[in-house]
């Protein structure tokens, strides 16, 4: 038998064409009791490497193919978990000497980590293997001696790879030489790099990819053959008959490692690092009832029940110190007035609610703790929360203070190739133009790498795609090869891991792009090795959130009513352009057809509006049942109390937890296991058990077998959307706090939602639109009266400078300097004033911040040069400007240029130019909001055209139509999309023909889409 040691994953980042599984089953197949992954100077394969292995019956060994700081290449592997954390050590150490593209092992730490480690001497790119191609005996052999030392005797393996090269033989002849010389042990690999001798073209594609060449070009760093394939046990004895020893002690190392990964340890750190357990339980269960005695009146029977309920599974759980750190982040940024808000499933808990880490209540909404931590299930806890983006890093700095820079990272996340990824790498490393490129990728959408033929034929307006030429079949091809697999790594947005210990104990570090240090472990895999992510995450929201709040200090932002009449009729109307979580074209039609006048109305049109709700049907009979115009029924009377809330319809997943324990037994653990299967549905075989589980267990509940089946099809149809409650309710509290101050602060809100910019699902010119719809001025721009930002008065809005096409920061601090010494007279004054750039001149004229010395825009662009001589110290400098007399631009030439500097007008709209021209058949987004019925014709501004999921399966577009007085939506149907594809997605402004649709009377007039014609 024989063993490969020396093998490449995808993780090789571009230097590795076959997936683990597809590694790990051939390995299977061929009865191989052990697989070792060697990645380039990294382990993020190690989890699920593992993992894999040992449920086929294969040993994992962990290792990695490491450069040194002299650049040559050494392969390492763990013998043992000692050896593991050695290997993420000295991973750490070279990017520690190199940089974040580049790993250099110091020989120092080599020689400082490498107990647990069996060094193989490495691929034809190893010191030792270098210099026998230069034909340097000497040199060799000081090399292996380096090894010998550093790594100890026994521990070092002349690595033979027999690739069918030129030097193929005076290499494996030089290695043999020295393995007489110095009786260092032989070993055979293949250098693995991909599965079959066939995939060999995908990888040198990738290579190209790697080196940034073309196929057509040479490069020392691309393959020279297709040997290094996962070649078969017998077919290594066939290349090495001239030295068994090498191939049986592939067999001796796979004896000599062990699994080296420990997924059992708790790493998180202590609260109380010197202190037991028990000191962190009784601290948090003190801060619990000191919360919970300020946050309710008085604490009932039930209430208290709950509380120990959940202190007693967090204790058993060994959880205390988590929640602990959780709340002290929370308590630093309540001292640096940081607005957060919690949310996720963490929000089910009544402890996380005392703590004051989430303003939802779950004893009053009896949310089910199992959702978020159970005994079965006995899974690590997960607390989302959201900061003011602007403090998000601050808040990250502080946990690196207070628990040391070795015991804290950010996670790292793998950004994997999709469709219009692969054709644009793998299309230029087959020597496609740019142009050729850009029209390949055109309406490709974001689907998987192999899903570009079924999308080719599902769209129609990519009917007439290039990529239906059969000359780019084989592109294709090649891009399903490489679906999903990563192309590099990068920063988690919001991820953090802390550890008691030094996380090099578990994980590699490696800087990122930002300079943090990342884990070579993703969100899937790094809380298996013993680490808890805790999520800081960003929310422009709450940026906006806190500038109002700055702003008006009357303003008491947590003390907003709940049952404001004024706020309710707002959201009835659908008029919540800018309002959280409900501003899309569906939240704002359901919005009209609920007519919220609850809290629990917003709770539920969270959950509502996702892909599963409206593919399963569900929001039409919600909606009836909300309004009273169908009955409210139930399966069964155990039930009605589950569902009475939501009208009967199963809408949040704690409630397929709750039905479970009330018909079927289960307990609220085996229950959330239901949920999970179910929202995963990976398995028919094992749906079919749960299922049979469930139905049997009913059935011992007093339940009759047919109703039980009927319940838990019920339950299947909907638990795989289901939304969670406690989630839904989180996002609810900011959404209506947001629609308040929409209502009561319009100016000022307005205003911090375009300084948040980007965010939310409409560009800063509609948030423009919608304030002039209020009655808000919007104030141009102006260089002696704008802020940086944008500015708000009761009635008004400024545009700030920050607005303006390539305003930097240092030209933002030189105009504030200067201005404070008194304001700026002409563009000549602010040109030799300021270090603003020509282009940024240039394009605060065209933005209109000069308006006030001279109208003439096109004029003051023509007079620039000369400032700017003049300035240089020209040999005119002391000339007077020549006075222009070109004209301005014209109106629709200047109106897009300011709108293309600024991303919005101060004045004016697009459609202003339009509307004299147009027929008078041609509505006004007023004229088409209250019409009833009949057939309409709108033109306007194309806004967000998407495809979501649909109940029947088929396409339907959607997209919103903005004019100079408002928004319209309008639905595109499957055959009317097919005839107009191509316009629908090219062309930025539209002329449509329908007809008015309206469900019912609340529901804000939409278009049904008859004809598309392009606006010109």
């Amino acid at each position: 038998m024989f063993v490969h040691l020396h093998v490449h994953s995808p993780y090789s980042f571009l230097d590795g064409a076959s997936s683990l599984e597809a590694l790990l089953h051939q390995a299977a197949q061929w009865e191989m009791p052990a697989l070792a992954i060697t990645d380039h100077n990294n382990v993020s394969a190690a989890v699920d490497f593992h993992k894999l292995a040992l449920d086929l019956g294969i040993k994992p060994i962990q290792g990695a193919e490491i450069t040194t700081e002299d650049g040559t290449h050494l392969t390492l592997l763990a013998e043992n978990n000692q050896g593991y954390q050695s290997l993420c050590r000295l991973i750490t150490a070279g990017f520690a000497k190199g940089d974040r593209h580049q790993c250099l092992v110091p020989w120092e730490a080599l020689q400082e980590n490498a107990r647990g480690l069996i060094a193989l001497s490495g691929c034809h790119h190893s010191g030792t293997a270098q210099a026998i191609l230069r034909r340097d005996h000497a040199r060799a052999k000081a090399e292996v001696l380096r090894l010998v030392e550093t790594f100890g005797p026994g521990q070092v393996y002349l690595e033979m790879i027999q690739s069918y090269l030129p030097f193929s033989k005076r290499l494996l002849e030089g290695i043999h030489k020295l393995h007489e010389e110095l009786r260092v042990p032989l070993v055979a690999t293949n250098n693995v790099h991909y599965l079959r001798k066939e995939d060999f073209p995908i990888h040198d594609l990738l290579a190209c990819v790697r080196t940034q060449t073309r196929v057509q070009e040479l490069h020392p760093e691309r393959p020279f053959n297709g040997e290094n394939y996962l070649a078969s046990p017998e077919e290594m004895k066939r290349r090495f008959a001239a030295f068994p020893e090498a191939v049986e002690n592939t067999l001796e190392i796979a004896q000599r490692c062990s699994p080296a990964l420990d997924l059992t340890q708790n790493l998180f750190p202590r609260y109380f690092p010197d202190e037991g357990p028990e000191k962190a339980h009784q601290f948090l269960r003190e801060l619990t009832w000191q919360g919970a005695r300020k946050r309710y009146a008085s604490i009932s029977a039930p209430l208290r029940e709950r509380i120990e309920h959940e202190l007693s599974i967090i204790e058993q759980l060994d959880a205390a110190d988590y929640f602990l750190a959780v709340w002290d982040l929370v308590q630093y940024a309540q001292k640096q007035n940081i607005r957060y808000a919690g949310r996720g499933s963490a929000a089910d808990s009544v402890v996380v609610y005392c703590l004051e880490i989430t303003n939802v209540d779950a004893f009053s909404r009896g949310l089910l703790f199992e959702r978020f931590l159970s005994l079965e299930r006995a899974q690590k806890p997960d607390i989302d929360i959201d900061f003011d983006a602007r403090c998000r890093d601050q808040v990250a700095e502080y946990v690196y203070k207070r628990y040391g820079p070795d015991q804290v990272a950010s996670v790292c996340t793998f950004h994997t190739y999709h469709a219009r990824s692969a054709l644009r790498d793998l299309g230029r490393a087959l020597g496609y133009t740019q142009e050729e490129l850009k029209r390949l990728t055109k309406n490709i959408i974001s689907v998987p790498a192999d899903g570009i033929r079924r999308l080719l034929h599902k769209l129609p307006e990519l009917k007439s795609h290039p990529l239906h030429q059969s000359k780019y079949s084989r592109l294709l091809d090649y891009c399903a090869a490489i679906n999903a697999f990563p192309r590099q790594i990068g920063t988690h947005l919001g991820g953090l891991v802390i550890s008691g210990d030094p996380l090099t104990k578990v994980t590699p570090l490696q800087p990122s792009a930002k300079g943090v240090l990342i884990t070579q472990f993703d969100k899937n895999t790094i809380e298996d090795l013993g680490l808890i992510k805790i999520d800081l995450l960003s929310l422009r929201t709450l940026s906006a959130v806190s500038d109002v709040v700055q702003q008006l200090p009357e303003l008491n932002y947590n003390q907003i009513p709940t049952d404001d009449a004024a706020t309710f009729a707002r959201l009835q109307r659908g008029d919540t352009v800018g309002v959280f979580q409900l501003e899309s074209p569906a939240q704002r039609s359901l919005q009209s057809r609920l007519q919220a006048d609850r809290f629990e109305d917003i709770v539920a049109s969270v959950a509502l509006i996702r892909p599963g709700p409206i593919k399963g049907n569900m929001v039409d009979p919600f909606i009836a049942r909300r309004r009273g115009r169908e009955e409210v029924t139930y399966i069964h009377p155990k039930l009605e109390k589950i569902l009475a809330p939501t009208y009967g319809v199963v809408l949040y997943q704690e409630q397929v937890i709750e039905i479970a324990t009330e018909i079927a037994g289960f307990t609220p653990g085996e229950a959330d296991r239901l949920r999970k299967v179910m929202t995963k549905f990976r398995s028919q075989a094992e749906m079919e058990s749960i299922g049979r589980e469930f139905i049997q267990k009913a059935l011992t509940q007093g339940v009759d077998e047919e109703t039980a089946e009927v319940i838990f099809s019920y339950i299947v149809g909907y638990a795989g959307y289901g939304f969670c409650e406690a989630h839904a309710a989180a996002f609810a509290d900011t959404a209506y706090r947001t629609a308040y101050l929409l209502e009561h602060h319009p100016a000022h809100f307005y205003a911090a939602l375009l300084n948040a910019q980007p965010m939310g699902f409409y560009p800063p010119n509609t948030l423009c639109v919608q304030a002039r719809g209020r009655g808000l001025e919007i104030l141009p721009l102006h260089i002696n009266e704008s802020a940086a930002d944008f500015t708000a008065e009761e009635n008004s809005i400024r545009i700030g400078l920050k607005q303006v096409a390539g305003m930097e920061a240092s030209f933002l601090e030189s105009i504030f300097q200067e201005r404070a010494k008194g304001k700026f007279s002409s563009v000549q004054d602010f040109v030799s004033r300021t270090n603003v750039s020509k282009d940024v001149t240039e394009n605060l004229i065209l933005g209109g911040a000069f308006d006030w010395f001279s109208s003439n825009r096109r004029a003051l662009i023509w007079e620039l040069p000369q400032y700017y001589q003049n300035k240089q110290g020209s040999l005119f400098s002391e000339a007077p400007p020549v006075k222009s007399h070109i004209p301005d631009f014209a109106p629709f030439e200047r109106w897009l240029k300011e709108y293309s500097v600024l991303r919005l007008a101060a004045q004016g709209h697009i459609l202003d130019f339009f509307r004299p021209q147009l027929p008078k058949t041609v509505l006004t987004s007023r004229a088409v909001a209250a019409r009833r019925e009949g057939p309409v014709q709108m033109a306007g501004l194309v806004i967000r055209p998407h495809r979501p999921p649909t109940r029947s399966g088929r396409t339907v577009v959607f997209l919103t139509l903005e004019d100079e007085y408002g928004l319209i939506d309008v639905t595109v149907f499957e055959d009317v999309y097919k005839k107009y594809a191509k316009v629908l997605y090219s062309e930025p402004l539209l002329l449509v023909s329908g007809n008015i649709s309206r469900r019912d009377e609340s529901e804000h007039a939409t278009i049904t889409a008859t004809r598309i014609q392009a606006l010109r």
